[in-house]
């Protein structure tokens, strides 16, 4: 094989979710870069699969990163696999891709599980659009500059988390966006595997007496287009339409396109504007 990255997803849980042409790439590379060499030896094991391995993971990547890179210039190959799932997703693997992309050195994906999509695919929540967001920060101003973001997403969103801080992370979440409904998947394709879909009361209720156990991911509905329409409403609710006309016509627009403005920030139709401004 020639120097290539190759970011080989592996299974998020049973062993056997595994691509036929993964399998060909671990065998066939030189090297294979491991977020955890001891979870990826499981899985080699399994397969019968015998290749050095060299440990890539948050606290080493800049030192093991730039060894790759030396390794993928010497014309080696190498593997880069996470513990479970797609590499560099939520992961330090975005920063080797980085460093490959500056060293012109080819990067090809080798796609298969992805815990955020199954758990989407399960959810029964809106899977048209949505953002994924993984960890949220565990404390202080960050995490909650970033809730107050995820209280006007439209989208449905996709979080992970820890078994430890799940049920703080499902007191914020209720705290900044209200009482949405929620899917929370746990153990995907394991044997333990689970998918609650409740509201965020519920949820806080049913995991406040468990013991809890396993990774989550918590697919969250997005704000609603009827959430959307009454705050609109409530924003201008001290405000008569004629008041609101007169306002943006005082900052030099015209009727025109006052009338267009306010009917956009009321969530009401330009015709009943247009009825009231006439009198102006």
């Amino acid at each position: 094989m020639s120097s290539c990255l190759y970011l080989v997803a592996t299974p998020i849980g049973n062993l056997e979710d595994i691509t036929l042409r993964a399998l060909r790439i671990l065998k066939e590379v030189d090297i294979i870069a491991a977020e955890d060499t001891r979870q990826t030896a499981k899985l080699l094991n399994h397969y019968d699969i015998k290749k050095p391995m060299i440990s890539y993971h948050e606290h080493n990547k800049k030192s093991k990163g730039e060894e790759i890179i030396r390794l993928l210039l010497d014309g080696k190959s190498v593997a880069l696999v996470s513990d479970a799932g797609m590499p560099s997703i939520s992961d330090p693997g975005e920063d080797l891709v980085r460093l490959c992309i500056e060293n012109t050195i080819e990067v090809v994906p080798i796609p298969g599980p992805s815990a955020s999509l199954t758990a989407l695919s399960v959810s029964g929540l809106s899977t048209s659009q949505f953002a994924f967001i993984g960890f949220l920060p565990v404390k202080g101003k960050e995490r909650n500059e970033i809730l107050e973001k995820l209280a006007n997403e439209e989208k449905t969103m996709i979080l992970y988390e820890a078994p430890h801080r799940l049920i703080d992370t499902l007191k914020d979440l209720r705290s900044f966006v209200g009482n949405r409904r929620i899917s929370i998947s746990r153990e995907l394709t394991k044997k333990f595997e689970e998918t609650i879909r409740c509201n965020l009361d519920e949820a806080i209720e049913e995991f406040s007496t468990r013991n809890i156990k396993g990774e989550f991911v918590l697919v969250l509905e997005g704000k609603s287009p009827e959430a959307i329409e009454e705050e609109k409403k409530q924003m201008w609710a001290d405000v008569s339409i004629k008041e609101h006309i007169i306002m943006y016509m005082d900052k030099g627009l015209s009727k025109k396109e006052a009338i267009a403005l306010v009917a956009k920030e009321r969530g009401i139709s330009k015709k009943e504007v247009y009825n009231i401004a006439i009198e102006i």
